[in-house]
């Protein structure tokens, strides 16, 4: 049984790896968000040996609205001067330039490496659900092919931008820090049963948390550090996990143990981290260590919400909030510009709410049992800070894109297979793993017939 899940493992990446593959050579030129100032990053880094700066001027509105929504990325208009993303974090365009110079600058190959990412993605979501539910590989399944196949995440995953690799490094320090977790709830466990038998719990004691563990976390901590800005929400969750992990019976005295492994962890995290904060305080100038003051002063014209309100209301804000929010979660390509038809937004809509509430009827009668459960406060953390980052840019800027919950695409895609999952349980069971896989079959036609028939057609 353990070959049949590797195997629909195996199945679900490779189909992901030929839609990613499809919607990096297929998706015109440039018409994924933000993709060629991205490229431009690279571009000058392949060329000068260093950074970019943010300057003045690096953002022109007028000009980006001429191309992307007048004249479609045409040949007459040059994409160089587009050099707002000049102060994003390095580490994906340094691993993105020996691309960039083996092929001459080809987009499509840039493409095919952030869909390489993803696959690693898809992967580690498998494990992060393994983690959280280990008796349940189905739904393991479930969540791989939940982030393999959301439309939107593969035609995001198959462009020029950072996002793959913060992801993926999102979720290998998740997967850690779930591991860690595991050790000490199965410590606990082994106490217990220790306690009521005479006989050692089988497979107590086989897993170990070395040193190297904490500090190998605190290593994917600093590369995601220098990765994207909104990769900083793992520094919370780590750190809550490790006092939940340290402040027990177990480990005392307290406070010295969560100083060591804080130390353990943020000693390398602080090595690869701490030259880029000091570059942009030299560059930018002091706090500006993220080079955020920077950004907000150069992207001048970009909506801002206050203006929003002031143009069209509260009520328009909030209804094209949630209605942008929805709907490009799912698909709303291009720059946002191509939309689904309205009965796919219905049908997502219907499975979301399905889903919804499955979920619901799974946890409710298990909630203070969840609500204890430090890997589920884990998950329910990770989700809850993503969603609070975004609403946090959304005060500043008009930025109603679903793509920015995709850091938290895991634990979205582990509840919602949850919900499916209950819902299966009313079939007879040889029905239920059928029933449950229908779902993602359907994602991946959507995704075919959204690049074939809306990205294509409509971008050309």
């Amino acid at each position: 049984m353990k070959k049949f899940y590797s195997a629909l493992l195996w199945l679900i990446l490779a189909t992901y790896l030929i839609l990613g593959a499809l919607y990096a050579i297929y998706t015109p030129a440039w018409q994924v968000p933000d993709e060629p100032a991205h490229y431009n990053y690279i571009r000058s880094l392949a060329a000068t040996g260093q950074l970019p700066v943010m300057e003045t001027g690096d953002y022109n509105q007028e000009y980006l609205t001429l191309l992307v929504f007048e004249k479609k990325f045409s040949s007459d208009l040059s994409i160089e001067p587009l050099t707002y993303e000049d102060w994003q974090p390095p580490l994906y365009y340094a691993l993105a330039t020996p691309a960039f110079g083996l092929t001459g600058g080809q987009l499509v190959a840039l493409r095919l490496l952030s869909v390489l990412l993803g696959g690693g993605i898809v992967a580690l979501a498998f494990f992060i659900a393994r983690q959280a539910l280990p008796g349940h590989p189905a739904i393991a399944l479930g969540t791989a092919a939940f982030v393999a196949f959301v439309p939107q995440h593969v035609a995001m995953l198959a462009g020029v931008n950072n996002d793959s690799l913060a992801e993926l490094l999102m979720a290998g320090v998740m997967l850690k820090v779930l591991q860690i977790t595991n050790y000490k709830l199965q410590i606990q466990d082994s106490k217990f049963q220790i306690a009521n038998s005479p006989v050692l719990p089988s497979g107590a004691g086989k897993i170990q948390i070395l040193k190297r563990d904490w500090v190998l976390l605190g290593g994917l901590i600093g590369l995601g550090l220098v990765t994207k800005l909104s990769f900083y929400i793992a520094v919370p969750l780590v750190a809550w996990a490790l006092a939940r992990y340290t402040f027990n019976s177990r480990f005392r005295p307290y406070a010295s143990r969560f100083a060591f492994y804080a130390l353990l962890v943020g000693l390398p995290a602080l090595i690869i981290a701490a030259p880029w904060w000091a570059r942009n305080s030299a560059i930018y100038g002091w706090p500006d260590l993220l080079a955020q003051a920077r950004h907000n002063a150069v992207v001048v014209g970009q909506p801002t919400s206050a203006w929003w309100i002031e143009q069209y209301g509260w009520g328009n804000l909030l209804q094209r909030f949630f209605t942008f929010t929805f709907q490009s979660f799912w698909g709303q390509f291009g720059w946002m510009t191509v939309l689904m038809p309205a009965h796919y937004y219905a049908a997502l809509g219907a499975l979301s709410l399905l889903a919804l509430i499955g979920c619901l009827w799974a946890g409710l009668p298990r909630l203070k049992q969840l609500l204890a459960d430090a890997r589920f406060q884990l998950l329910g953390l990770w989700l809850v800070l993503n969603v609070l980052m975004y609403l946090y840019y959304n005060l500043g800027f008009v930025q109603h894109q679903g793509r920015y919950l995709f850091l938290a695409l895991i634990p979205i895609g582990l509840a919602f297979t949850v919900g499916l999952r209950q819902w299966t349980r009313l079939l007879p069971l040889a029905w239920q793993e059928i029933a449950l896989a229908l779902p993602y079959l359907g994602l991946v036609a959507i995704d075919l017939l959204a690049l074939f028939r809306m990205i294509v057609p409509t971008l050309q």
